[in-house]
């Protein structure tokens, strides 16, 4: 006989595979990839010399992956109502029915608590931070509702992650650092840009805001573009001010070609491919922008 404790069990491992599921926990790898990239230029600037460098790195992966798990979860519960007037997204998880409410809310504060507890282990700096980097990554669910700055808002969410690694390996801030974080800010605007172009109508229709509602969906690729183009513009500045050598101009240039790549594959009256570029060539871009500048770090360092 079966008891009621170990269905119990499975019951709630099914519940969080569906929750992973349904935050796209995979996704972590768009933004994580930055973030140790900047902790990597931290410890470069500390001449190699940090101590617990290991253990640190861990903390900031936890930390990185259940900020963003909260972040995720939360916007599921807040647009459960939205996603299920959606056609494109009416089988998602909440308004589908796969997950209750009551769950989705329990995951979202248990990641919350998570992302305190590894942020207490990386400084006092960084714990005392950590509740109003909670707030805006909150914040962001709801802004939709009333600008079409959102995709600023959740570019510059994605774009906090490197500033906060390098927070946790130094202990303060360097201004320096801003430029990944525009970067990032700016990379991640676009392409929810892109992304946002496939709700257009269902936009106009909710009166939610967005770029591609305000510009119509021609004008929000071009946007898009600048968008990406302010990116570049950015890494070159961050390679300059950290005076990194060849192997970071190569990274940044292979960030080049994948944007180009990316804006090839979305047409204004065809966004069939819209999935492509925003999954599979915006995680192409963050893994190779990390192994190209890891390894021009590693190499400055001897390693490689």
């Amino acid at each position: 006989m079966v008891s009621f404790r170990s269905v119990s069990m499975k019951r709630f491992w099914t519940r969080l595979r569906l929750t992973l599921d349904m935050i796209k926990f995979e996704h972590s790898v768009f933004a994580l990839p930055f973030a140790l990239t900047g902790a990597l230029l931290a410890w470069r600037d500390a001449d190699f010399r940090i101590y617990g460098l290991a253990w640190r790195f861990c903390w900031i992966v936890v930390a990185m992956v259940s900020a963003r798990s909260a972040a995720m979860a939360f916007n599921r519960i807040l647009d459960a109502g939205i996603d299920s007037r959606n056609q494109r997204t009416a089988r998602r998880h909440l308004p589908a029915g796969l997950l209750s409410i009551q769950f989705a809310w329990g995951f979202t504060a248990a990641s919350a608590f998570i992302f305190l507890l590894a942020s207490r282990q990386l400084g006092m700096l960084c714990f005392v931070l950590a509740p109003f980097v909670l707030a805006l990554l909150f914040f962001y669910s709801f802004s939709k509702r009333f600008t079409m700055f959102s995709h600023l808002i959740l570019g510059f969410c994605l774009g906090m992650a490197p500033a906060a690694a390098w927070i946790a390996l130094r202990g303060a801030l360097d201004a320096r650092i801003l430029w990944l974080t525009a970067a990032v800010m700016f990379w991640t605007a676009g392409f929810d840009v892109i992304y946002a172009c496939q709700d257009f109508e269902f936009d106009c229709a909710e009166g939610l805001c967005s770029i591609p509602r305000r510009f119509g969906v021609s004008n929000a690729l071009l946007i898009a573009r600048a968008l990406h183009v302010s990116m570049i513009i950015c890494l070159f500045a961050l390679v300059f001010s950290f005076h990194l050598g060849a192997l970071s101009f190569a990274g940044v240039g292979a960030v080049v070609l994948l944007l180009i790549y990316e804006h090839g594959l979305v047409k204004p009256h065809d966004l069939s491919r819209v999935n492509a570029a925003f999954f599979t060539v915006n995680g192409y871009v963050s893994l190779l922008f990390f192994a190209f500048w890891a390894a021009d770090i590693l190499l400055h360092r001897g390693i490689l």
